[in-house]
């Protein structure tokens, strides 16, 4: 007997290397939003919330004049909530994190500050889209390049503010509504960005320790911040070629910390490069090797889920590489999605963030010029091979009805399912080698037709 596994896709398959208008290798689209869809007039940052009490999924967007909360919870129909609109004025930069169901949210703009909201009121959301109005607000800084949070001991890191030297600024965000103060560290240039972790990597003298790995635009610094009125400098590294130390994220066993430099393409020249340092020892951290990608796009920021690192590229949309064999100098290239298919040149457009890290797959993308993506890894379909060319489906795309004919076999069932993996159609018949089906009911965009339990075909509604 062969059987047959029924898989749900995705609202628009990356087939032949395109997904609609979008180039893509190993990665659908399940669902857009513009920015006129969003009230804004370009994006930037975005993170994600995952809802502890039932597992729904929210994508947070970073827009040019607040911060979007879309419910992805549905990816083929995700829920535009609302907006949280800027604390002062509109600014091109603006950076989410999370923490104990609250959302933290800094910007460039003069006098922003540190805006705190409580992200459980997306659950009851009764006319979407809302402006929502903030639960929280930390004015110990004005405005701030991004934040860092590290969610193990409940400190946020306001990092390119205009105190400390744009140095690390610490808040106490244990209490999410009240930030409070807690010192900074100034002895090093402007930091960029940065990754904060309580230590656990494979340089057991700082076990337990509380690390910051900043990018400092022309090198990495390592500081044990685990006192916060005395911070101390572990060591530091640069790079050949630097252009702007943008941004770095470890791999899951904390020995390789993976750079981009976002101004190297653009200054330099070449493909986007990657570069690895090797941080075995922290007293003494080492340049690994450098990995370059097949396109001439600036990479943004990066991150590391498992053996995956998840780049957003810029014009080149979404790189995801594997890093299972970083320790051996080996990178390669596994997938992509290009939300900017004109063009893959060293400009600023395109992809400015991926969040990777929601347990469905599905990974967001924020793009500057066009909003919100969201796409999943493209699974194929399980089709009985024997079985598969005695069926066919006509027209095909259709609207209001088609015909499913069989060659040979006579056709018992039909069922149709949408891309949720729900059943929303279902027909027995006698032993008929062609029947008419109505199909009027259906949304417009993909379904997948299971014939007599163990052939499935796609379909796709107009």
């Amino acid at each position: 007997m062969t059987f047959v596994t029924f898989v749900a896709i995705s609202q628009t398959p990356c087939i032949g290397g395109v997904a609609g208008s979008y180039l893509c290798n190993g990665y659908d689209l399940q669902s857009t939003f513009t920015l006129g869809q969003l009230n804004a007039g370009a994006g930037n940052d975005s993170w994600g919330w995952t809802d502890p009490d039932n597992g729904d999924e929210y994508a947070l967007i970073g827009l040019n004049n607040g911060t979007a909360f879309i419910n992805i919870t549905d990816p083929i129909n995700p829920v535009y909530l609302g907006k949280l609109p800027t604390h002062t004025s509109n600014s091109s930069w603006r950076d989410i994190k999370v923490y104990n169901n609250y959302a933290f949210i800094v910007s460039e703009a003069s006098d922003h500050g540190m805006q705190v909201f409580d992200l459980t009121r997306l659950r009851s959301v009764a006319s979407p889209p809302e402006t929502f109005t903030e639960d929280g607000h930390y004015n110990g800084f004005g405005n701030a390049h991004n934040i860092v949070i590290n969610e193990d001991t409940g400190y946020a890191y306001g990092v390119g503010t205009n105190t400390f030297n744009g140095g690390p600024h610490f808040v106490n965000i244990q209490d999410p509504t009240n930030p409070v103060a807690a010192g900074g560290y100034a002895m090093d240039a402007y930091s960029h960005d940065a990754q904060v972790i309580t230590y656990n990597g494979p340089d057991t003298d700082y076990t337990g320790r509380e690390i910051l790995f900043g990018s400092n635009e022309n090198e990495v610094v390592i500081v044990d911040i685990t006192d916060k009125s005395n911070p101390v400098n572990i060591n530091s590294i640069s790079y050949t070629n630097v252009g702007y130390t943008h941004q770095g994220w470890f791999t899951e066993d904390k020995r390789y910390f993976i750079v981009g430099d976002e101004l190297d393409e653009l200054n330099i020249g070449g493909n986007t490069r990657t570069i690895v340092f090797d941080f075995n020892d922290l007293d003494n951290p080492q340049h690994h090797f450098d990995y370059f990608g097949a396109t001439s796009a600036i990479d943004h920021n990066g991150y590391v889920v498992g053996d995956k690192y998840y780049m957003a590229n810029y014009r080149a949309g979404i790189r995801v590489l594997d890093i299972s064999d970083i320790a051996n100098q080996n990178i390669s290239e596994i997938g992509y999605f290009d939300t900017y298919p004109a063009s893959n040149s060293a400009q600023f457009d395109g992809a400015w963030n991926v969040y990777p890290f929601f347990a469905s797959g599905n990974i967001v993308i924020s793009d500057i010029d066009r909003g919100f993506f969201l796409i999943t890894p493209s699974v194929p379909l399980s089709i009985n091979e024997n079985e598969a060319s005695e069926f066919s489906i006509y027209p095909n795309p259709s609207k209001n009805n088609i015909t499913v004919k069989s060659a040979n076999n006579p056709i018992n069932q039909i069922e149709i399912y949408n891309v949720l993996g729900q059943r929303v159609l279902n027909f027995d018949f006698s032993n008929s080698l062609s029947e008419d089906i109505n199909i009027s009911a259906l949304n417009s965009g993909m379904y997948l037709v299971k014939i007599n339990t163990l052939t499935t075909k796609i379909l796709i509604v107009n």
